[in-house]
């Protein structure tokens, strides 16, 4: 099987990458269980410990769909990154492990988090939200580039609702719902600290509502709706209140179109900043 140098590293892997073998940031081990269906998620999602939880996801293969397509654009490459490495595996929910803020979307992009191994990092919507967050001062660099490359969250965590690359950015219905029990347990075990949950466009909104609800979290308004600057409380069995806010998706169409502007993302991370009691750079 070819190898070729990380980027960052110049360590030789091959595509996919095998777990445990030294990758950036690869949470998992080569014995790290693997799901191979929609039970197995629903059962290994029972971890109770975050970094478990992290690592299991990484190596998650209940979709066959899924795992085929990401694993062909891991094989085939786009022209442009031809000489490096693909992860071409799940994306697991990065950054800080007792997070204030998590920040949700749909799924990664086939040749962005499916090529770096960290979710939102190596393409145009990167650029875009990763400029805004170090602007609001919720990350250390204004560029996520690369797993390996520095950067750094602080007290936020992302994470997708998908966690494979979907053939036309498309998740089936099945394929949601198979995955769904991570993000619910991930959201269980960060309840602690979180305060607010900033979704990427309408259907991180859904999928934030939906992972939200199976965390035993409810709020009293009927089917919220999702705006740019959107926002809804919900409680948890404590009375413990979170907040989530809507954020149009910094995609190409987006923020070339001037849908969503500069001044909009950095209004809805400096919103979220001052519901957790941070002050924003």
């Amino acid at each position: 099987m070819t190898l070729l140098p990380h980027p960052v590293t110049r360590q030789p892997f091959t595509s996919p990458v095998a777990p445990g073998t030294g990758w950036p940031d690869d949470p998992a081990a080569p014995d790290t269980p693997v799901a191979h269906d929609a039970d197995d998620v629903r059962l290994l999602a029972r971890a109770e410990d975050l970094d478990e939880v992290t690592a299991r996801v990484s190596v998650c293969a209940a979709c066959p769909r899924l795992v085929g397509w990401r694993e062909q654009v891991a094989l085939e490459k786009r022209a442009s990154y031809a000489d490096q490495p693909y992860w071409g595996r799940p994306i697991a929910g990065w950054g800080d492990d007792e997070p204030s803020l998590l920040i949700v979307g749909l799924a990664p992009a086939a040749n962005g988090g499916n090529r770096t191994g960290r979710i939102f990092t190596g393409d145009p919507s990167a650029d875009w939200l990763f400029a805004s967050l170090h602007r609001t001062g919720w990350a250390t660099q204004p560029t996520s580039e690369h797993a390996g490359d520095g950067q750094r969250l602080v007290d936020a965590r992302m994470v997708a609702t998908v966690r494979c690359a979907p053939p036309e950015n498309k998740p089936t219905a099945v394929e949601r719902d198979t995955c769904a029990p991570w993000i619910a347990s991930e959201i269980t075990l960060l309840r602690p600290s979180l305060r607010a949950v900033v979704a990427l466009g309408g259907f991180g909104w859904e999928g934030a509502l939906r992972s939200l609800a199976a965390a035993g979290l409810t709020t009293t308004v009927r089917r919220p709706r999702f705006a740019h600057g959107a926002e809804v409380v919900l409680t948890d069995e404590a009375g413990r209140e979170l907040t989530l806010l809507g954020c149009y998706h910094p995609s190409p169409h987006n923020t070339y179109t001037g849908r969503l502007t500069r001044e909009m993302t950095d209004e809805v991370f400096t919103r979220a900043a001052g519901l957790c009691g941070r002050m924003s750079a």
